[in-house]
């Protein structure tokens, strides 16, 4: 997985999410891709920074929540 493009295959394999999360959250443009006709294509360095942003708002959402201050609605 070298590759810096990857099938949906792949990144499923890669990030260890279902297929059909991913399908959805390319639909939703909510992960970084690119259809190319009827098939999703990922740069992997834009999954990359993706997942850490991710990470890096999961953290803020936590750090919110012990210190009283996240949303718990």
């Amino acid at each position: 997985m070298n590759d810096s493009i990857l099938t949906i295959t792949e990144l499923h394999l890669y990030l260890k999410i279902p297929k059909q999360t991913l399908y959805a959250l390319a639909q939703q443009g909510r992960i970084p891709a690119a259809k190319i006709g009827k098939h999703w294509r990922f740069q992997k360095s834009s999954i990359d920074r993706w997942m850490r942003s991710q990470h890096r708002v999961r953290e803020h959402q936590l750090a919110g929540i012990k210190s009283g201050n996240g949303n718990n609605n």
